[in-house]
């Protein structure tokens, strides 16, 4: 249920506005209010289409704890603090702006039982515009729709976080995750430790994080007496696949990335005492190579070229683990969905301008899923015990190009009538074109939707909406 905002005078003659909004959440209030206080609740309320980067935060939600993020607009940012009281553990906390944009900022999170296993979410904002009526006149419209799409958007995905940890029975992990300086990394970890879950990071360099492994992969150096107490492992880790055109060196260092630090740390699992109950790789739909309309399963075999070689090698660098027993999956992984990064984030700035088109003559295939997708179903893998080896993450509903191109342009209210002919991406990309932009694979998540996974964002047109904010 969402309130207007409406017009007043503080005890300063400040003239604020206030901004409410009411959501039923179909989870304990102690579930939501245990979300909201936990590592990571930033970075889920953070709206995708937004650009935020977080500085420091202390203290979580208690009394005097600070949180402070760069707001950025364009080539700009703002530097904002906002500071936490009010706290009534269980039920409300505050957040109040000590250094921002806003000459006002006082935001108050309600959560009030309604039943036993139901709440009530209440987001109360009290806020005044910099410059008194010039400000208003100038951008409070657009204060005012940005706030209903970002909290539309936090109270959908608190409802559907919350009831995804409450369905999987809250079951606690200590888990490892490589790439977590990566989109989908940085998601992920925000995801389960709002679910109650320890994250261990395994990274390359020195980390600002206290719960974190060093390796290098390239040097075959990691420390497994480090890993012991490990219960799961997500695999990430790999060098960007379309961060720069494609020479001999690339395309190794591409490979090298994957089937090295997968072999590493499968052999370093193998060698726990005891060891991890669950591996979880990342893999890539390039495993199927340019396949046209035929329609691909978990069961269709390996393609051709490149990246169909590198999915095929970085599967089989599993082997030490599943050979040690623990349960492996291997995520075929089509093309994620992002205002962040990947594809989209590439498309929306000559699509805003309307200069996007269509892409060869648009027939082929775009295997696709929202972030918040592959988010759920990393974590569906997570407890799902019936779930092993080759596992497609993509959306039910595959794409063409043309398809794709019609309805980004339809949600970004954008013409696109200026095609990329094959040639000229070609030209522009190398080889790299043929097997990310002109290559067909039609995916379906067969093995995802028999073991009970189902999709947040099925339909194209409702995940380019979710993640665009639009």
């Amino acid at each position: 249920m969402i309130f207007g905002s409406a017009n007043q005078l503080n005890a300063n003659n400040v003239k604020t506005e206030t901004y409410i909004r009411r959501s039923r959440i179909p989870a304990p209030a102690a579930a939501v209010f245990d979300w909201h206080a936990r590592e990571g609740a930033f970075g889920r309320l953070s709206p995708p289409w937004q650009s935020v980067e977080l500085i420091s935060s202390i203290g979580g939600i208690n009394n005097g704890a600070r949180t402070e993020f760069y707001l950025k607009a364009g080539p700009f940012r703002r530097r904002w603090v906002a500071e936490h009281g009010g706290l009534e553990p269980g039920r409300l906390f505050q957040d109040v702006q000590v250094k921002g944009p806003f000459s006002k900022w006082e935001h108050t999170h309600t959560i009030t039982p309604d039943g036993e296993d139901a709440c009530i979410l209440e987001d109360h904002i009290e806020f005044a515009l910099p410059l008194g009526m010039i400000g208003r006149g100038l951008v409070g419209g657009m204060i005012r729709r940005d706030l209903e799409r970002a909290f539309r958007y936090r109270h959908e995905l608190t409802a559907h976080d919350v009831c995804a940890h409450q369905a999987a029975g809250n079951k606690a992990m200590k888990i490892l995750v490589t790439g977590s300086n990566g989109m989908v990394g940085k998601s992920l970890i925000d995801f389960l430790t709002t679910g109650g879950h320890e994250v261990v990071r395994l990274v390359r360099k020195s980390s600002q994080h206290d719960n974190a492994i060093q390796w290098n992969p390239s040097e075959g150096k990691i420390d497994g007496a480090a890993l012991e107490g490990i219960e799961a492992v997500v695999h990430l880790a790999g060098e960007g696949i379309a961060t720069r055109r494609w020479s001999a060196a690339q395309k190794a260092r591409i490979l090298d990335s994957r089937v090295q630090g997968t072999r590493l740390l499968c052999e370093a699992l193998a060698e726990m005492q005891t060891p991890p109950r669950t591996f979880i790789s990342a893999s890539a739909v390039g495993y199927y190579g340019d396949r046209g309309d035929e329609t691909l399963d978990e069961t269709s075999g390996v393609g051709t070229g490149f990246l169909a070689d590198v999915c095929q090698q970085w599967e089989t660098a599993c082997e030490p683990a599943r050979e040690k027993g623990i349960r492996v999956v291997n995520l075929r992984i089509g093309v994620v969905l992002s205002p962040q990064g990947g594809a989209l984030k590439s498309m929306l700035l000559p699509f805003k301008l309307g200069v996007g088109g269509v892409v060869g003559d648009g027939k082929q295939y775009w295997s696709w899923l929202a972030i918040d997708d592959l988010i759920g179903a990393i974590h569906h893998a997570l407890m799902c015990d019936d779930l092993s080896g080759p596992v497609n993450v993509t959306s039910p509903n595959s794409a063409t190009n043309r398809e794709f191109t019609k309805l980004l342009g339809k949600v970004l209210r954008r013409p696109t009538i200026l095609p990329m002919p094959a040639f000229a991406a070609r030209v522009a990309l190398g080889e790299m074109a043929d097997e990310l932009l002109l290559t067909s694979a039609r995916v379906l998540p067969t093995r995802l939707q028999e073991t009970g996974y189902e999709f947040r964002c099925p339909d194209l047109e409702g995940a380019l909406r979710h993640v665009l904010g639009r």
